[in-house]
């Protein structure tokens, strides 16, 4: 009956660290295979830190949603 309390006890201990295990790997796995060769850096021009390189094209991100709201009225 001990034996299997502490089996009881155990096994969500073991679960959570497999689980964590998994996670880790794949976390890994995308990294290793994102494909992207330049990963960027942070550089400072006129006292403003900009990030330059990296595999995001600026042109293929979303426009921001235009908000039909008189508070929020911001003109570009």
């Amino acid at each position: 009956m001990a034996l299997a309390a502490r089996v009881t006890a155990v096994l969500p201990l073991v679960g959570a660290v497999v689980t964590a295990v998994a996670l880790t790997g794949a976390a890994f796995f995308t990294v290793a295979h994102a494909g992207c060769a330049d990963s960027g850096r942070f550089v400072e021009r006129d006292g403003v830190v900009e990030f330059v390189g990296g595999c995001v094209d600026p042109h293929e991100l979303p426009a921001v949603p235009r908000v039909e709201n008189a508070r929020y009225d911001v003109k570009p």
